[in-house]
């Protein structure tokens, strides 16, 4: 009789901890946050993220990789430690640091082909930046070729404790950052031979499931009755859009890509890749489980089987999966509907086309590969700034031919972007700046007065445009491209050089180790590189017969 009782009582016992496992929130499940010094080691390891098992590109061995926090007026000393070993996906790498403006250290921004060269394996480059007027929700992530894709990329939080909003929440930590991602089940240097490629699965803070795939562990937010949680929600997708909600609960929003917005209720967004948005969730419903719904816009996406979804945990609630229905939203989120908190107003004269430099970009496809006004954007062999600083500063000086735009400084620029062709929405990231979003895509109103501010905006569909204001106070080439990984691949960018006559003058000084990453990743072998060469596009075919055609040597982007 003693022995089938034990044996229950270690069924019993598995079971729950199966249960209590499987329904892990996300701080516990994450290693601890990082500060603003700090030292990031990217390095391969397998993980099963949706339940299936694949070798990935991870800083610290972890997906997403570990929250990077600090306070307003911090500076950051990062190191990026390359211990990348994995030969059928990239081996060097450089990071950037979406939403930073790295004003004066524009060599710090990662951009490899734009700012630097990419970090060879063993070795390493210290970024040394400081972000004086910023804070809010941002992120890092590889800013070389497709890397990304495969699972370098993580959260980055600047808090304020001066912020303005601060009355409107209880709980703003580790714990309320949402990070909301595509996953892969092949890696991205076989995928981006794939003209249309779709992912595996989606994640929420580095958990989720597949369809057909097996009952993985789904991330869990825990939440007290009573209390009210800014939830920090980072889109680190390579290419979907997310429609994000939490079942029975609206969301104000008070923060988009880093920029305070008045506060503003909803109860579904669009969420593109790269933009963050915070939004308080007031935990004032019954103590129960609801589902928090991710969907992603890809063919045939649902919640079943718990795909695309997280659980809201309340406090003292079962540890079971949610019961809750998915209802359609009545007060979605409008992106004209977000105002600028801050110093509202787009700057120069209110007016269309009245900007100091009035620039107009219209994306084009054809054959998969992406063009800016007829030109795709080919990664050079020697990077943007390295070019300025060797004494480069016309156009007709500069490469890419044809994909950079010189800018006088101090000048208010509006750019109006068109699409034509499939492919979109494509999200356009501006580096070092934020910009003021006159016109959305899909509406007729010009705003200048309070428009949102940002630094990812959707370009909408074939004849819709977007036009956009910022000020060139920020000497240096910046990368203006779509932020869908696949299409920045294949072409979809242009560099905006802001005053490189007073470029050298506007840098803090330029660290020697920035000199040498150029001629050691220029020393590389193929086989240094890694990427899979012959053999990934040999995959590639296997999955598609629609094809890019194979590059001879791994680009820089």
């Amino acid at each position: 009789m003693f022995i089938p009782v034990l044996i229950a009582s270690l069924i019993s016992l598995i079971n729950a901890a199966a249960l209590v496992s499987r329904s892990q929130s996300y701080p516990l499940s994450q290693p601890a946050v990082l500060g603003p010094k700090t030292r990031l080691i990217i390095g391969n390891k397998v993980i099963a993220p949706d339940g299936f098992e694949r070798s990935a590109t991870l800083v610290d061995g972890v997906f997403p990789g570990p929250l990077i926090a600090a306070q307003k007026g911090d500076k950051f000393a990062i190191e990026v430690v390359n211990e990348l070993q994995d030969e059928s996906m990239f081996m060097s790498t450089s990071v950037h640091w979406h939403g930073l403006y790295q004003n004066g250290t524009n060599y710090a921004d990662g951009a490899s082909s734009v700012t630097q060269c990419p970090i060879a394996q063993n070795h390493s480059f210290l970024h040394t930046f400081s972000a004086p007027n910023q804070a809010g929700t941002y992120w890092y992530h590889s800013h070389y070729s497709v890397q990304y894709c495969d699972g370098l990329r993580g959260p980055l939080v600047i808090y304020d404790s001066h912020d303005p909003l601060a009355r409107m929440y209880d709980i703003d930590d580790a714990s309320t950052v949402i990070t909301l991602s595509d996953w892969y089940h092949t890696v991205a240097t076989v995928l981006r031979y794939v003209i249309g490629n779709t992912a595996s699965s989606s994640l929420i803070n580095g958990l989720g499931r597949y369809a057909g795939g097996p009952m993985s562990a789904l991330a869990v937010i825990t939440v007290e009755q009573g209390k009210r949680y800014r939830m920090r929600l980072i889109s680190m997708s390579c290419d979907p859009n997310f429609q994000f909600s939490v079942d029975g609960h609206n969301l104000t929003v008070i923060e988009a890509d880093g920029e305070l917005t008045e506060p503003l209720v909803v109860d579904q967004l669009q969420i593109f890749a790269g933009q963050r948005y915070s939004v308080v969730l007031v935990a004032d419903k019954p103590v129960d489980n609801y589902w928090i719904r991710n969907l992603p816009n890809t063919a045939n996406a649902s919640y079943e089987g718990g795909t695309n979804s997280a659980i809201l945990r309340y406090k003292g609630a079962r540890k079971v999966e949610p019961a809750t229905v998915n209802t359609a939203p009545k007060n979605p989120l409008t992106e004209t509907n977000l105002h600028a908190l801050i110093n509202p107003g787009a700057p120069g004269i209110p007016e269309y086309g009245k900007a100091d430099i009035n620039l107009n970009l219209e994306v084009s496809v054809a054959a998969g590969i992406f063009y800016v006004n007829n030109v795709t954007f080919k990664p050079p062999t020697v990077p943007v700034l390295l070019q300025i600083l060797s004494g480069a500063q016309e156009p007709s000086q500069l490469l890419p031919n044809g994909s950079v735009i010189v800018l006088d400084a101090n000048k208010v620029v509006e750019l109006t972007l068109s699409t034509t062709g499939p492919g979109g929405p494509h999200p356009i990231h501006l580096h070092g700046h934020s910009f003021d979003v006159v016109q959305s895509a899909g509406n007729s109103t010009l705003n200048y007065v309070n428009p949102v501010r940002r630094d990812v905006v959707s370009a909408g569909s074939p004849g819709q445009q977007v036009v956009i204001r910022w000020v060139t106070d920020n000497s240096g080439p910046w990368f203006l491209h779509c932020h869908i990984d696949w299409h920045l691949e294949a072409g979809l960018a242009v560099v905006m050089a802001e005053s490189p006559s007073g470029t050298r003058a506007h840098l803090n000084h330029v660290p020697h180790a920035w000199d040498q990453l150029c001629p050691t990743f220029d020393s590389l072998t193929p086989s240094q590189l890694g990427g899979g060469g012959l053999k990934s596009y040999e995959e590639a075919a296997n999955i598609s017969t629609f094809l890019y055609p194979p590059p001879p040597l791994p680009s820089m982007k």
